[in-house]
């Protein structure tokens, strides 16, 4: 089994770039009609789609910077971004979450812990492929 070294600078720089993209896609470019309408039982397609391209966008962007063979985890991140917010919207009106409720602090800690953990495998991606 080979070993991989990587630089602690390398690492941290491409964590927090993807805190960055998470940071810029989930509050300074979600608009109020993404972050509502994602979440409704009709009409949540455009909403949900627009909010997971600019996640995807963003991604394509890094991979592109950094690593142009992985121009591909743009489009994979679309979709599991949206896959990972939709179910969230369904659990939260499944059980009729509010605010109120400790439930929906949870499920918003998980939707927040798969992005990152989703993040984390586009790192390891970046890192197996240099």
């Amino acid at each position: 089994m080979n070993a991989i070294t990587v630089s602690v600078i390398w690492l941290a720089a491409l964590y927090l770039a993807f805190v960055i993209k998470h940071f810029a896609a989930d509050f300074l470019f979600q608009t109020n009609w993404m972050a509502i309408g994602k979440e409704q039982s009709r009409g949540w397609l455009a909403p949900l789609a627009t909010h997971a391209g600019i996640h995807g966008a963003l991604t394509l962007v890094l991979m592109l910077t950094l690593q142009p063979s992985l121009w591909w985890l743009g489009p994979i991140d679309f979709v599991i971004h949206g896959v990972i917010d939709r179910l969230k919207g369904l659990a939260t009106r499944r059980f009729g979450l509010t605010q109120k409720d400790a439930r929906w602090w949870w499920l918003l800690g998980l939707d927040q812990a798969l992005h990152a953990l989703t993040h984390f495998s586009y790192i390891l991606a970046l890192l197996l492929a240099r």
